[in-house]
């Protein structure tokens, strides 16, 4: 689906919008790219979302760039440059004169509390993000079990998740996956 003006302009108000909901990066506003891209437009299916998150986190660089490869899939190059640019602009506009302002009241009671407040929004975000993502590529039992071992070795161990994916990588040449 490869339209230019009113795709474009759907990616433009969507991730205009997202960017002020992306407390802790763009990451942590996944699930509703994910529900809007796949479930509302259906520009792609939940597998193909899961890719280009895979191609994002495999990226060197910043976690927005999932935006861009969305942005892409959906309308080719000027999808993605009006997703990256709308992702990114509002926010940091809002943010640079927010933060100006919220220096002066750092050491506030208030300003304590929100900060504190929003550390568990962040850590539900980014929650609700793997799961989004991880019921997304989990196809089969397969899936599932390199899932849950990825999982255990990243939340009980200091083994890298690396080692996982190369694990799972490994096993998806052997045809096993």
């Amino acid at each position: 689906m490869k339209d230019t003006g009113g795709t474009l302009l759907i990616l433009a108000l969507h991730f205009s919008l997202l960017s002020f909901l992306a407390i802790g990066g763009a990451i942590s506003a996944l699930p509703e790219m994910h529900r809007q891209a796949v479930d509302v437009y259906q520009w792609m299916t939940s597998t193909q979302f899961a890719q280009l998150v895979a191609i994002a986190q495999a990226a060197p660089g910043p976690n927005v760039l999932i935006v861009t490869l969305i942005g892409q899939q959906v309308a080719g190059i000027p999808g993605a440059l009006i997703a990256t640019i709308c992702m990114c602009g509002p926010a940091c506009a809002v943010a640079f004169y927010v933060v100006r302002g919220f220096h002066h009241f750092r050491e506030s009671k208030w300003a304590i509390a929100v900060q504190a407040g929003l550390v568990p929004v962040s850590v539900g975000l980014v929650g609700a993000t793997a799961f989004i993502v991880a019921r997304s590529a989990d196809q089969g039992w397969g899936t599932l079990a390199v899932t849950a071992v990825t999982f255990a070795l990243a939340h009980w161990t200091r083994i890298s998740p690396l080692w996982a994916l190369a694990g799972a990588s490994a096993l998806g040449l052997a045809g096993v996956l």
